[in-house]
């Protein structure tokens, strides 16, 4: 048996791709990619932009052009299931809430499924699926549903499981990871779940995916600063002016996210912050776009998502008025991207002359190595004879094609 899977959008739909394909490979399925002959082939689609819509269309195209049984799941077929089933040479649409059990549709067998092992050098953990907000432009809720919460126990046992096959790095991942325990009976904090992994595992980096302003407190910026938890926080802004954040349903203000970026950068050394950002949304004229401009520019961030703005079917926002047209959010994107071009220069020059400590993700013919730093960024070595997936020091040097280079050193 052969399978493939192609997988689109966050991180969470990765974590359960990679756990699914697990899933599969334990129990004798060989997977492939698509030029391979699959005799199934799995799309995880995505629904976040048009774009992503786009893109899992023609995923699902590709893979009944392939002419294996295809099993399509993830966002898009979750809002859209119609339009998928329009596109016909489908075996079934999978809800996302039964994701996993794909493993046992393709088997056709009904044994547990326990798998916790990943290809990557850097495993997702999934904690938590949904989310409970209403953000104007976001159908991710109408796609997960409310917030639900993997129970601790569970967590600490898949990450022990990672542990001892030895990976050194984990990342937590989520829908909205910061509503993490809302929903368990007792309720629990991620602040809680962090302190579980650090007393009761070794896993040597611990990851963090995003996080909303309203839910970093001190006590979780204390414990960003941590050792074993990487120096890396994503906390989407979305836009600089407070009108344009009313509008989107955020739940903060500029204020309050400048304060909270602000207070980790001067407690956690050495960290790299990003964020997310919108152009173009419903109402944005010059003004406010100017406000979200300088209120990035002021800020010590690493680097930014930039996103246009893109009007997704049922969602206030794809109905509001004074709408932008597409070539004015293409002009704000580039203003914009030119400023984060120069904000991850400066971050990566601020690095030359430091030791980072990285997770080798590639091994290349040449005898260097690629890896990821703490503090998320790229880095090229030399791989002194050490496999994929090991934590290793690098004096960096310098930058090069986008990336730090430097040489690897003894651990401090």
């Amino acid at each position: 048996m052969k399978v493939t899977i192609l997988t689109l959008g966050c991180r969470v739909n990765q974590a359960e791709s990679a756990f699914v394909a697990e899933g599969l490979s334990n129990r004798g399925v060989e997977i492939v990619d698509l030029s391979g002959q699959p005799d199934y082939c799995v799309v995880n689609t995505c629904a976040v932009t048009a774009k992503s819509d786009y893109q899992s269309r023609q995923l699902i195209r590709r893979a009944v052009r392939a002419g294996a049984k295809v099993i399509v799941t993830g966002c898009y077929s979750e809002v859209n299931p119609v339009e998928v089933a329009k596109i016909g040479g489908m075996l079934d649409i999978v809800p996302n809430i039964r994701k996993y059990n794909i493993i046992n549709m393709i088997d056709n067998n009904t044994s547990s499924i326990s798998s916790y092992l990943s290809g990557r050098s850097r495993p997702y953990v999934k904690v938590q699926d949904g989310c409970n907000n209403a953000c104007a432009y976001c159908i991710v809720p109408k796609a997960r549903g409310q917030s639900r919460s993997v129970d601790i126990p569970s967590i600490l046992k898949r990450i022990a499981h990672f542990e001892s096959e030895g990976y050194q790095e984990i990342v937590l991942t989520g829908v909205h990871l910061g509503a993490f325990g809302r929903d368990l009976n007792p309720g629990v904090r991620l602040a809680d779940l962090l302190r579980n992994i650090l007393n009761q595992t070794r896993m040597p980096r611990i990851r963090l995916s995003s996080l909303e302003t309203n839910e970093v407190d001190d006590e979780l910026i204390e414990l960003l600063a941590e050792q074993r938890i990487c120096r890396h926080v994503h906390i989407p802004l979305q836009s600089g002016d407070d009108s344009i954040l009313r509008l989107m349903r955020r739940g903060y203000t500029v204020k309050k996210f400048v304060a909270t970026v602000e207070r980790i950068s001067r407690k956690v050394e050495n960290v790299a912050i990003g964020t997310d950002i919108i152009v173009g949304f419903p109402g944005e004229g010059g003004v406010e776009f100017s406000h979200t401009r300088d209120a990035v520019a002021a800020l010590p961030l690493a680097y930014m998502h930039i996103f246009p703005f893109s009007p997704r079917p049922m969602t206030p926002a794809s109905v509001m008025s004074r709408q932008n047209a597409v070539p004015l959010k293409k002009e704000r994107f580039a203003a914009l991207n030119a400023l984060n071009i120069r904000k991850k220069r400066s971050y990566m020059s601020s690095q030359v002359g430091k030791t980072l400590d990285i997770v080798i993700e590639e091994l290349r013919s040449d005898g260097t190595a690629l890896g990821t730093s703490s503090n998320y960024l790229k880095v090229r070595t030399t791989s002194g004879g050490k496999r994929k997936g090991s934590l290793i020091y690098v004096g960096v040097s310098g930058i090069e094609d986008g990336m730090l280079t430097g040489d690897a050193i003894s651990k401090l």
